[in-house]
């Protein structure tokens, strides 16, 4: 395999690394807009996305113990979204590199 060939394959694998990040990030930016907007949670988009928020973030659902729900939900939440950004982007980097 040519070093041009392997690397285009690589940019790719980054690309799409970045971009699932990417999406990961938006869901949970999301359900944080959607919970401090008051978002109908009857509504089939808003479950959906509070369900995929909660997967998502499962490891640091509920890590803080703010007094204030919305601030356990922003902080929570925010923080998986910026682990994912951060660690997607930094594999999709050293992807690259080779």
């Amino acid at each position: 395999m040519s070093p041009l060939h392997r690397s285009n394959g690589t940019n790719q694998a980054a690309a799409v690394i970045m971009i699932v990040a990417d999406v990961m990030a938006v869901i949970l930016g999301l359900w944080i807009l959607m919970y401090l907007l008051d978002a109908n949670r009857a509504n089939d988009l808003v479950s959906f996305i509070q369900d995929a928020a909660r997967w998502l973030a499962g490891w640091s659902y509920d890590l803080f113990t703010f007094d204030e729900a919305w601030a356990r939900v922003v902080a929570g939440y925010g923080l998986a979204a910026v682990v994912y950004l951060f660690v997607g982007h930094a594999v999709a980097g050293r992807l690259r590199r080779y």
